[in-house]
């Protein structure tokens, strides 16, 4: 059995949400967004980004009055600027003064997201708490990959929008007694997974609609560490301005899981 040093595991756990933190609360990051607008063919403007906007055949265009511009890939643009069809899941930012702009396609629609390092969500935030670092809920599991990918639809935080993930296996572990699984998607480091989950905690201490944990890619054997420690929420905990998925259909569990980021203020 592996003993583990609880002082250093706890020093580890708060560099790491330190620094989790401090992402979050970037001048660009999800708490400086101001606004969510789904573009239409009609070009429109908004009080808080250069330009008129719409989505068509080419995709996302630009119209900039004399007087407005954009920079794009460190270029600044003028006048009329299509950036052309966006991918599912993809984006682009664009620069203007101290804030940006992403263009983006969530659910097969166009949509502009502008971020003010100024934003009144950003501004006043005061940080995130969260439980105790546990090492009791850093969890063995087992990852079993599925032959091939699964197309997966989950819902979002905004009414009729729908993501399709690519499911590419499930993890097994146990907690009190009982055997749980969880669907994993793909995550952000190669091999690594990324999993949604609901727990008996949800819409109590933690965050009602998800929360979120990144998993390092498992050994030969598919072992793999469930650190529920590092559990996170996601940027519609804080933001009405996102399109957060909620979590796949199973992967709700019948345990209380306290650990983790809490629900915010």
């Amino acid at each position: 059995m592996t003993v583990i040093d609880t002082e250093t595991f706890a020093q580890e756990w708060a560099a790491w949400h330190e620094e989790h933190e401090s992402r979050r609360a970037s001048a660009h990051g999800f708490l400086a967004v101001t606004s969510l607008r789904w573009l239409a063919e009609e070009p429109e403007t908004y009080d808080d980004v250069p330009g008129a906007w719409s989505s068509g055949p080419e995709g996302v265009v630009v119209s900039l009055a004399p007087g407005e511009s954009l920079v794009v890939d460190g270029a600044e643009i003028t006048g009329r600027h299509s950036f052309g069809a966006i991918d599912a899941g993809d984006g682009v930012t664009a620069g203007f003064g101290d804030a940006v702009v992403e263009i983006a396609k969530r659910g097969g629609n166009d949509m502009i997201r502008p971020r003010h390092p100024d934003s009144p969500v950003l501004t006043g935030y005061r940080g995130t708490e969260a439980y105790a670092p546990d090492p009791a809920w850093a969890v063995p599991g087992r990852f079993a990959a599925y032959e091939t990918p699964v197309p997966t639809t989950v819902g979002s935080v905004v009414d009729g929008l729908e993501h399709v993930y690519a499911a590419v296996g499930e993890i097994e572990f146990e907690v009190g007694d009982a055997v749980h699984s969880l669907v994993a998607f793909p995550g952000s480091t190669p091999g690594g997974l990324h999993v949604l989950f609901l727990d008996e905690t949800s819409g109590r201490t933690t965050y009602a609609a998800n929360r979120q944990l990144s998993i390092d890619a498992p050994d030969a054997e598919g072992n793999v560490i469930v650190d529920f420690n590092r559990a996170t929420n996601l940027p519609c905990a804080y933001t009405d301005h996102a399109t957060c998925p909620l979590p796949p259909a199973g992967n709700r569990l019948s345990v209380a899981v306290e650990a983790g980021e809490k629900k915010p203020d």
